[in-house]
């Protein structure tokens, strides 16, 4: 059974970081990712990366957050920096496997003053 358990969400300032942990168990992983859904909006895709490293950004967050895995701990991090209000949304950690598509079960990321 694969399960996703997420952290590192929170509230934070605008220009503040957050750094996201998804730890992946019950299977191998392929591509493994990060998504969002703001308020009155859809589930949007915020990065990937692959088992080789290999990466795909949202044009809106391109050159302030990094996505990266250890595959040794089949654990997917978000570095969140210059955040944003807008960035505001909960995110949901994602893995493909030959179990199928799973999903976390999300973790609320805040930015206010």
């Amino acid at each position: 059974q694969v399960r996703l358990v997420e952290s590192g969400g929170g509230l934070v300032q605008p220009g503040g970081s957050l750094r996201l942990s998804c730890a992946a168990s019950g299977s191998i992983f392929s591509d493994m990712g990060w998504y969002r859904r703001a308020p009155g909006k859809q589930r949007e895709l915020v990065a990937t990366v692959g088992s080789g490293g290999n990466t795909n950004y949202q044009d809106s967050v391109k050159g302030r957050f990094t996505i990266s895995r250890d595959n040794a701990k089949n654990t997917v991090y978000l570095q969140m920096n210059s955040l944003k209000p807008e960035d505001t949304a909960v995110y949901y950690c994602n893995a493909h496997s030959l179990l199928g598509n799973s999903w976390g079960q999300g973790t609320q990321v805040t930015v206010s003053s």
